[in-house]
């Protein structure tokens, strides 16, 4: 394959920056993208697994405590850390989601390393980046970040519109979606949102190459997701 060729897999990553499926699953991408280079091109949705219309707990308390003991055990199936103690579950996945989407206009590197900082909020700290002001505060001394230009930008009606696209397309899940069967820690099959709409299960990879199309539905292991990117790259 010649320099100027386009990368032989397009893929689609449907994520979210507070959900602990993607975080324990971080590592895993992060490695597929240093094997296979520039045989891919990867693009990730922001599905907002925590959406602003939904109604809040009646007992924030016994929610936080419950989701709590949630993380700790996708944590155990993933082998990802965990904080000790959560503040809350968060309120929304929008700021993060708008802040990560903002830094990547200012590259890959800034992006990865934005998202992993949000990421951590809630899974390092247990205090989610669920407002603006803190989903900033956490990109805040990334090197090579403009901060002022990250802040402009994750507020602007611009990237308000791309994660709200995001947010839509993240609700078109393929047939395929439905039709998991693997009854695995993570099933993967499409979930049925609180506003009764479907989406991708986070994460979800879905792949086009030369050689087809593939989806990669929930957390799995590694070998999953290479013989995904091997099939379509065929």
């Amino acid at each position: 394959m010649s320099a100027a060729s386009p990368p032989e897999v397009e893929v689609t990553e449907y994520t979210d920056p507070l959900c602990p499926w993607a975080w324990g699953a971080a590592p895993l991408f992060a490695r597929l993208r240093t094997a296979w280079g520039d045989r891919t091109r990867w693009r990730r949705v922001y599905a907002i697994l925590f959406d602003e219309d939904e109604e809040p707990a009646p007992d924030p308390a016994a929610e936080t405590a419950w989701y709590a003991g949630y993380v700790a055990e996708v944590c155990a199936v993933t082998g990802a850390s965990y904080a000790p103690r959560l503040a809350r579950v968060a309120a929304t996945s929008w700021p993060a989601s708008c802040v990560a989407k903002a830094a990547e206009r200012q590259g890959a590197e800034v992006a990865e390393e934005v998202l992993r900082r949000l990421r951590a909020t809630m899974f390092v700290h247990g205090e989610p980046a669920d407002t603006l002001p803190l989903a900033l505060a956490a990109a805040r001394g990334v090197p090579g970040l403009d901060a002022a230009r990250l802040a402009s930008d994750a507020a602007s009606p611009g990237v308000r519109t791309a994660v709200a696209a995001d947010h839509a397309e993240a609700r078109r899940p393929v047939a395929a979606a439905f039709a998991v069967t693997d009854g695995g820690p993570h099933p993967g099959r499409a979930k049925e949102t609180p506003a009764g709409e479907w989406r991708y299960a986070l994460p979800t990879l879905r792949l086009h190459g030369p050689g087809g199309e593939a989806l990669v539905p929930g957390w799995r292991a590694r070998e999953a997701y290479e013989a995904a990117l091997r099939t379509v790259g065929d």
